[in-house]
């Protein structure tokens, strides 16, 4: 009974562990910055010619070695293509930055901008009408055969407009300029007659003479010499000088040349024949690029319609860019063009989920470029092509030239690269082609979803597509529903959507859905119709699509 009083006193209770909140919902495809600029491509020497004064129209002496204006042999009549430079430059870009900004580009890609040769080529095989592989008679016009990459092409500035100047201006009208670089070759090497100047040569920021092919063969090369050492001894492209990524000096001289063009202005980069040096090597260009410019986008060139193969590009262990799409380039081609094959085959290509990418949502996506033939289609093909390159995942990419239908269907040495000219940009408007295209790059430009969105499908087939976009992230929460029409004849649509005020995005009027309630509409031949409801997912089944989606479409998740 003593004890009674011994007790020991009740242990404190512990405070009520409040619930934590659950995490808001993310539907988003990409969570890129880059993904909101649709982008303009431009080979720029054949672009516009705005300052006639750096034409250089008396570079090289003689026949076999002027540069300006050299038209390529064999063109049927009525045709043409040429294979020297033909005036175009900084200032004809910038002349008409207005002209792209307001057809709904936000970034222009331009080809490369370091010193070429002065003189055109003398050796491999002649160029010929339609020819492959053919350098003998061309210049370098086209940027691509680099001898000093810290230096500017003289055919390219005017007074007061060097490159700062251009993306300077470029920015004034609210574009980026993304820069085509070359770190796989040089300048075409070997089988001249006799040596030229700056051909298979390399010099520094100094101008100091640092990799010479001294006209060989690569296996001619002598690794043991500094000059040659610079250089593979298996070849690669054509004549072209195969960099030796193996040589420590080879990747110290690039991230020093391109992080020079970054400091004038690149926003980002293009990367050439990225499929033709290995992996270690761009892992290591992109980290050091990276290093100083956290985020700095950037999308490499592998010519391959292997999605497997192109996909390994976008790995983080590897280089871990962006690519440009093939695969759906040739699908949009067979779909688009003569072909005419259905949406499915647009399908096939998108890997939404369960795809070899890194993210398919970061992809630059196009149906032509200056290195194959340019789309075949009618003006209603290229419309339809539009409308689903601008609302399907990826970010779109145009040609220049192809919003008015240039040189359609024509390829390298046949007319892909001509000259296009003020003339035809001040008549472009004339052109179905581009007012549709106008309209819809502009959609994409002002509706988030379009350009980040998450992608479920609902019908593709045959004429008709029918897809949405949704994006809801942060105090952001839209869906948009795409629906497409190649056909000749109008497509009805009717789908149940969930409740609420959806916008029509080009009639500009409202549709209130109740519950239950469906979207009810005709899509006119070779026309689009958007849909945008500015709201989150309520609804279950879109929900299950779009965690499934999110669950699926990334191969590494690293956003």
């Amino acid at each position: 009974m003593a004890l009674a009083g011994c007790t020991q006193p009740a242990p404190p209770v512990a405070p009520e562990k409040k619930a934590e909140a659950p995490k808001p919902v993310e539907y988003y495809g990409t969570t890129e910055p880059f993904a909101a600029d649709a982008v303009y491509f431009v080979l720029t020497d054949r672009f516009v010619n705005g300052d006639k004064s750096n034409d250089h129209r008396d570079q090289g002496k003689g026949a076999a070695l002027h540069t300006f204006d050299r038209p390529t042999p064999g063109a049927p009549k009525g045709k043409s293509d040429n294979v020297g430079y033909l005036g175009g430059d900084f200032r004809g870009l910038l002349d008409n930055a207005e002209y792209i900004k307001d057809m709904g580009f936000g970034a222009v890609w331009l080809t490369p901008i370091v010193d070429n040769p002065d003189e055109a080529f003398t050796g491999g095989d002649p160029v010929k009408w339609g020819g492959m592989w053919t350098d003998r008679g061309k210049t370098g016009y086209h940027g691509y055969w680099g001898v000093n990459f810290y230096k500017l092409d003289e055919h390219l500035p005017s007074d007061n407009l060097d490159f700062r100047g251009l993306t300077k201006g470029l920015k004034a009208h609210g574009m980026k300029t993304v820069l085509d670089i070359v770190l796989n070759h040089g300048s075409p090497a070997y089988t001249m007659p006799k040596q030229q100047p700056k051909y298979g040569k390399i010099y520094d920021k100094d101008g100091k003479l640092i990799a010479d092919h001294m006209n060989l063969p690569p296996a001619k090369l002598d690794p043991g010499n500094p000059l040659n050492a610079f250089y593979n001894t298996k070849g690669g492209l054509a004549q072209l000088s195969d960099i030796n990524e193996n040589d420590p000096r080879v990747l110290e001289y690039f991230v020093g040349a391109y992080e020079q063009w970054i400091g004038q202005g690149a926003d980002a980069f293009r990367v050439d024949t990225i499929g033709w040096m290995p992996h270690p090597f761009w892992h290591k260009f992109t980290t050091r690029i990276r290093e100083k410019h956290p985020g700095f986008f950037m999308f490499g060139e592998a010519f391959d319609y292997d999605a497997n193969k192109i996909a390994e590009h976008t790995l983080p262990e590897n280089a871990g860019v962006s690519v440009l799409d093939f695969p759906l380039q040739k699908a949009m081609n067979e779909t688009f063009g003569k072909p005419n094959a259905g949406f499915e085959r647009i399908d096939q290509a998108l890997y939404l989920t369960n795809g070899p990418y890194a993210n398919p949502y970061d992809l630059m996506t196009f149906y032509d470029n200056h290195d194959m033939a340019r789309m075949d289609a009618t003006d209603d093909g290229f419309v339809d092509a539009n409308n689903a390159l601008f609302t399907l995942r990826g970010i779109p990419v145009i040609y220049y030239g192809s919003e008015t239908g240039f040189e359609r269907g024509t390829a390298e040495h046949a007319g892909n690269r001509n000259y296009y000219g003020q003339e035809r940009i001040d008549a472009a408007a004339d052109s179905r082609i581009y007012r549709q295209l106008r309209r819809i790059a502009t959609l994409r430009a002002h509706t988030p979803a379009l350009q980040r969105g998450l992608q479920v499908n609902l019908e593709m087939k045959g004429d008709r597509a029918a897809f949405y976009r949704v994006l809801e992230q942060g105090k952001t929460a839209q869906v948009a529903l795409v629906l497409l029409n190649k056909g000749a004849t109008p497509a009805a649509f009717d789908l149940r959507v969930q409740p609420g005020q959806w916008k029509s995005a080009f009639a500009g009027t409202t549709v209130d859905v109740a519950v239950g309630g469906s979207i009810a509409t005709t899509v006119a031949p070779h026309d689009v119709a958007v849909f945008v409801l500015d709201a989150p997912v309520t609804d279950a089944t879109l929900k299950t699509e779009l965690d499934r989606g999110m669950s699926r479409a990334r191969r590494h998740v690293a956003n």
